[in-house]
């Protein structure tokens, strides 16, 4: 019986003989099990067993036969539920059969509507000469060497080397034998950029440090600590000369214009790639509107839990312990809710298309993905494979490929104008007030 949505209630009778056949076959493994005084082990009589141990009987042919005969109901209704079921209602007298109700849910049946020709923003991305320069010049500051310059006065954008110490005011004493600080870089504190500026070579100089309640280190927050600091050296960043020997440098690029034609093209693809997602985010969007169905709860609780879980560990890379936050657990969960009711609807639609379409991963799409993460991580790829395997994430595997090419198909498929999405509202963390 359909009760609402995904939901279904099903009763389910089990016969007499198979209740009986079940509890001997319990109350067997019991009597072989347990050692009773004055009885040889496995010798104890039946009815002994039965009196003796009436509960935990009852659970184990409950524990065994409702999973059993559930299982053998869905296969007979060609049923196939999602989750785990919900037992209630259970009759469970002795000489009588066993009757129970079993909830579950199912995926949804809905038919497909029109999924290609659905239009689309999206514009083809342009690369300008001033993108290849900037890019570039981007890579020249990566690679850019310190260089010892003659001794001088120091200067803003030098970078200083200078020792460090502590003469007052700290609780330990500071020592620090060569640091680097950019003169006049906001990373630098101002009090440090004041005093070097003009300084050369060997000359040492006193100051002091006021550092703010709120400093990062709690043994200086607060403090005033007088310092003596002595310039040793002064450098600047070199760039590498721009020119062919540069572009060799980096890689298979014989001329300079061969790198910019490669740069261009990079950056032409991460654009593509920009835009076609913002695209296919616009499929998905405009094929769950024009299809209205019910999704499982237990799809949309996986969901929500996977939500969770990304930004959890977004949150831990920035340095944030999750664990330590006041969390609303009930909000928060809520607050993931309608992304995750759309993500789940998107996923049944491109999965239903995919089926339409006849589109799959073949053997030789999933074993370039393991050999991918196999070079990513420097394993041998028969070691990956096998630890794939174990972790069940193959068939992740497979069907994130399918899920990409059937993407592909419906934005080859789309009618694609010019413009730019409206942007979407964005799903936040929110932690208790």
């Amino acid at each position: 019986m359909l009760l609402e949505g995904c939901k279904h209630e099903i009763e389910i009778t089990v016969p007499v003989d198979e209740i009986t056949r079940e509890t001997e076959r319990v109350v067997s493994n019991i009597q072989q099990k347990v050692r009773l005084p004055g009885f040889r082990p496995g010798k104890a009589p039946v009815s002994l067993i039965r009196a003796k141990f009436a509960k935990q009987v009852r659970e184990d042919v409950l524990e065994n036969l409702l999973p059993k005969y559930f299982q053998k109901k869905m296969e007979e209704e060609e049923l196939h539920p999602v989750g785990r079921p919900s037992v209630k209602d259970v009759d469970f007298k002795e000489g009588e059969p066993l009757r129970f109700k079993a909830e579950f849910e199912v995926a949804p049946e809905f038919e497909l509507g029109e999924y290609r020709g659905v239009t689309v923003h999206y514009s083809e991305p342009h690369v300008t000469d001033e993108d290849i320069d900037k890019r570039i010049e981007e890579i020249r500051e990566q690679k850019a060497q310190f260089v010892n310059v003659e001794p001088r006065p120091v200067a803003d954008g030098d970078y200083a080397v200078v020792s460090l110490d502590s003469l007052s005011g700290a609780a330990e004493p500071i020592h620090q034998d060569e640091m680097q600080l950019k003169v006049g870089d906001p990373d630098t504190m101002p009090v440090f950029t004041e005093t070097l500026r003009g300084m050369s070579p060997e000359e040492e100089k006193e100051f002091d440090v006021t550092y703010p309640e709120d400093y990062g280190k709690q043994a200086l927050a607060g403090k005033t600590v007088r310092f003596r600091m002595k310039l040793k050296t002064i450098r600047t960043r070199e760039l590498p000369e721009l020119n062919d020997e540069f572009a060799q440098d980096l890689g298979d690029y014989p001329t300079l214009n061969d790198l910019r034609e490669a740069v261009r093209k990079a950056i032409f693809q991460e654009r593509e790639h920009a835009s076609q997602s913002k695209a296919k985010d616009q499929l998905v969007d405009k094929l769950i509107e024009a299809h209205d169905f019910p999704v499982p709860e237990a799809y949309v609780e996986r969901q929500i839990e996977a939500q969770l879980e990304t930004q959890f560990r977004s949150l831990a890379e920035r340095g944030v312990d999750p664990s330590k936050l006041q969390i609303d657990w009930v909000k928060l969960k809520e607050a993931q809710r309608p992304k995750a009711v759309h993500d789940v609807k998107g996923s049944l639609l491109v999965e239903k298309i995919a089926e339409r379409e006849s589109i799959h991963a073949t053997n030789d799409e999933v074993d370039h993905e393991v050999q991918r993460i196999a070079k990513q991580d420097r394993e041998p790829v028969a070691a990956v494979r096998k630890k794939l395997e174990k972790e069940g994430i193959l068939g992740r595997i497979a069907y994130q490929i399918r899920s990409n090419k059937t993407m592909n198909f419906l934005f080859e498929h789309a009618r694609k104008e010019a413009g730019e999405p409206e942007p979407q509202e964005s799903q936040e963390y929110h932690a208790a007030e």
